[in-house]
């Protein structure tokens, strides 16, 4: 699974084995330009979703559902999620455990599918005290454990458990019979999930859970500046770029 934000892009990915794409609120962060995903809303994620969609890609596409789009109401939560699918997400996802079951319930018995997200939520980093591993305590440690039953007993299909301890995202995947999805979680997940400007070698921090397969962004600084030295110098446009009507 990789995250996905726009239509080129996910006409290239659509020619890939990848399996599934994340429009994610990540987005807000790695787009956007904010220093959060809080700032995000749906008109945000409807657009992007739709943008991606349009691609007409064979993997699954899931939707973020973004900060305060679940949280107020339930019935809310399924108006919003159903104004992602009509975007053109097969299915949505939301941050939390045994604290969103209900909204989980409610959303997958309107014929939504969710996939849940557990460990380091980024919408809730305040409440966890900064962007960190979470885990490391017992009580920390069997909460998650909890939440990850939690959201299969609500109807989830799947979960993403973030940046936690390899061992705790392992005793979560043992305990729940639907996959998980690590990202800076080890190797006992059932699948993976990266931000597609970490693996592209665009970001400017890039987690250390993350791995850049491609160093894009030295690539485009080059594209570009050969770009202005053949302009500067006349050898750009040449003949072939433009017509003229003595030829």
């Amino acid at each position: 699974m990789l995250t996905t934000y726009d239509y080129p892009v996910a006409r290239i990915v659509s020619e890939t084995d990848l399996d599934s794409i994340l429009v994610g609120d990540s987005l807000g962060m790695v787009v956007l330009g904010y220093q959060n995903t809080q700032k995000v809303d749906m008109e945000d994620m409807i657009r992007h979703t739709s943008a991606v969609s349009r691609a007409n890609p064979p993997q699954l596409i899931v939707a973020d559902m973004p900060f305060l789009s679940y949280e107020v109401s339930k019935e809310e939560a399924v108006r919003n999620a159903g104004l992602l699918v009509k975007a053109g997400a097969d299915a949505v996802k939301l941050e939390g455990g045994q604290e969103v079951a209900d909204v989980v319930r409610a959303i997958t018995k309107a014929g939504i599918p969710v996939m849940g997200h557990i460990g380091m939520t980024p919408q809730r980093y305040l409440k966890l005290g900064g962007f960190r591993v979470v885990g490391k305590s017992d009580a920390e440690f069997n909460s998650l454990v909890e939440d990850g039953k939690a959201l299969e007993e609500a109807g989830a299909f799947s979960i993403v458990i973030e940046n936690t301890y390899a061992d705790v995202a392992e005793t979560i995947t043992r305990s729940v019979s639907i996959p998980t999805i690590c990202i800076g979680a080890g190797l006992s997940c059932d699948g993976q999930v990266l931000v597609i400007h970490d693996l592209l070698g665009l970001s400017d921090v890039r987690p250390y859970f993350a791995k850049a397969y491609v160093d894009l962004k030295s690539e485009i600084k080059k594209a570009v500046s050969n770009y202005v030295h053949d302009v500067k110098s006349g050898e750009f446009p040449g003949k072939e770029n433009y017509k003229d009507r003595a030829n």
